[in-house]
């Protein structure tokens, strides 16, 4: 049995993109973590959204499934809808995505649109919308009444720090999730609610060409997306209550929490205004012997 500060015992979470992979473990172990009833969201029904319910309910919780683009804002209102219907709305995890994977010179305009699309335009709506209920629940609070439940978690990525290649697109898409979560964090703290975002590793459908096969005989998969999910279900819980505006790198048993981008050198000009031929020579003298290849990328995180 879990430690009460752990238990999402009563609570209705809505997981985005769940009929498979990240968002599958997510949903079926916030049921685990005791939360009363689960809104999965698919583009579509499925055998496999019917195994998640499956599991949802085995755990013990109500589930229900709601088909739609996430893009679009009647998805979005329809998973708010079905989560009132089951008891309130409590926890949010965006996690919805595709990919279009291409170099910059060959990505078209439908590439870059469909990616920033989902991901982006999907976790505004549906983090707008929760912002939107549990402000309006607030307001009807009494005095010394508990105050309102809300954890939100995004789904980033560390190609929002970083910038690969290849992936113009979902890099931008991600790097714009992380500030919508900060945003968030910001506006939902006032009422005492959190949003985090993470960037999981895992193996998904997603994924399944970047990553390689893995071993079982070796162990557990560090890449399993049930050790991400551990992750959501702790920021969900109440435990969680003082965590918020931040970033964690996830996979297997291992959690990093990013620190904020850092000033590396700051110029100022002696008269207040700066002469052109002097900027240049003081931004070009700082190149002199710097390392080559630093720049606002965070590429270190690469190595964990």
């Amino acid at each position: 049995m879990l430690d009460q500060d752990l238990s999402l015992d009563g609570r209705v979470a809505v997981v985005t993109g769940s009929g498979s992979g990240l968002g599958a473990s997510e949903a079926v172990e916030l049921a685990r973590s005791g939360a009363a009833a689960v809104v999965i969201n698919d583009i579509r029904a499925s055998e496999a959204t019917d195994a998640v319910i499956a599991d949802i309910e085995a755990a013990g919780a109500k589930a229900a499934l709601v088909v739609g683009d996430v893009s679009e804002r009647e998805t979005a209102d329809a998973m708010m809808a079905e989560a009132i219907k089951l008891g309130g709305l409590h926890v949010v995890v965006n996690n919805a995505g595709i990919t279009r994977d291409k170099m910059l010179f060959n990505m078209s305009d439908d590439d870059f649109d469909a990616v920033v699309k989902v991901h982006l335009r999907g976790h505004f709506l549906l983090t707008r919308n929760a912002a939107a209920h549990w402000r309006a629940e607030d307001k009807k609070r009494t005095e010394g009444s508990a105050p309102i439940y809300g954890r939100l978690i995004n789904t980033s990525s560390e190609a929002g720090l970083f910038g690969p290649p290849g992936q113009a697109n979902y890099g931008a898409a991600k790097a714009g999730i992380t500030a919508l979560t900060l945003s968030a964090a910001r506006v939902l703290g006032r009422i005492g609610c959190t949003a985090n975002a993470i960037a999981p590793r895992g193996r998904t459908g997603m994924t399944e060409a970047v990553f390689e096969a893995w071993d079982e005989s070796q162990g557990p998969d560090p890449l399993s997306p049930d050790r991400v999910a551990d992750l959501v279900s702790y920021l969900a819980s109440p435990a969680a209550a003082g965590v918020s505006g931040q970033l964690f790198v996830v996979y297997g048993g291992m959690v990093a929490l990013v620190e904020a981008p850092v000033v590396e050198k700051r110029f100022d000009a002696s008269g207040g205004v700066w002469d052109r031929r002097a900027f240049a020579d003081a931004v070009s003298g700082h190149w002199s012997g710097r390392a080559e290849g630093k720049s606002f990328s965070a590429a270190e995180i690469m190595k964990l």
